[in-house]
């Protein structure tokens, strides 16, 4: 992976939130790229209840001040960054009052989703692509974990299609079991579809579940990592319907090997 840009976008990653299947393998797999001379940058959300004293976080203002529009509102954009110093890693955080202040990720706390998760992965979507293109750096892959993050392929293929510095960027999406109950609100497609994205092209999200967004994902991405030892029967079935490249799943402790190669022999060949 030698001089090879990954841009890794994350719902969650650890060491800023709970570790779990989804939190530990964003950073691991960046790490492994790091470790064999690729060269990264990480976006993850700037959730209320990462600790930003302790972790240092503090804002680019060369990079914050622009508004983007979710569903005919205009949402400022703040861009915030820290270090991991042990692995001399950067992760910067994609942060807007309305939509990550809380202090929660995902829930409240009667483990109920907030209403508008859906319009806070097309803000995350759209604040990635417009960050990464003020910082001039074009990636040979985007790796995307987590259904937070799971809108970015859809909006790079479609919403961002014409923009040169993704033209040879390959997209790979992990799938992971760790989804959500329930569905996202039943409005999201006509959200989706206020920025000019067909809707025969987003049909699964009339129904927002978890197995349908990551459907969408898959179908926007240039490869697939099974990340979990088992996923939605539904999800699988439409992973393996698929033409593109597919790594099976392997335990955090064996990935190294397994997806340097992947990258190297399936999704840059």
């Amino acid at each position: 992976m030698t001089d090879k840009r990954v841009l890794f976008v994350a719902s969650e990653m650890v060491p800023y939130l709970p570790e779990n299947e989804v939190s530990s393998m964003a950073y691991e797999s960046p790490r492994m790229v790091n470790d064999r001379g690729g060269q990264i940058r990480i976006f993850m959300p700037r959730f209320g209840n990462i600790n930003e004293r302790r972790h240092q976080l503090h804002e680019v203002i060369r990079l914050s001040g622009m508004n983007l529009v979710v569903n005919d509102m205009d949402m400022p954009l703040i861009i915030k960054v820290a270090s991991i110093p042990k692995e001399r890693i950067q992760v910067y955080f994609i942060d807007n009052e309305e939509y990550f202040k809380r202090k929660a990720t995902f829930t409240d706390e009667d483990g109920n989703l907030f209403p508008d998760n859906d319009e806070r992965a097309i803000f995350f979507a759209k604040g990635v692509v417009e960050t990464v293109k003020k910082l001039n750096w074009n990636p040979d892959i985007i790796h995307v974990h987590g259904w937070m993050a799971s809108l970015l392929p859809l909006y790079l293929k479609k919403y961002y299609a014409d923009e040169p510095l993704f033209a040879e960027s390959k997209i790979v999406t992990s799938v992971y079991n760790k989804g959500f109950d329930g569905t996202l609100d039943k409005e999201m497609i006509n959200k989706v579809k206020f920025d000019g994205i067909e809707e025969d092209k987003i049909a699964p999200l009339a129904d927002p579940t978890y197995s349908n967004l990551l459907k969408v994902a898959v179908d926007n991405s240039d490869a697939v990592i099974v990340a979990s030892e088992e996923i939605p029967d539904d999800l699988k079935e439409h992973i393996d319907s698929l033409s593109i490249p597919v790594q099976p799943h392997v335990s955090i402790y064996e990935f190294e090997e397994a997806y340097n190669k992947f990258y190297e022999t399936k999704v840059l060949s």
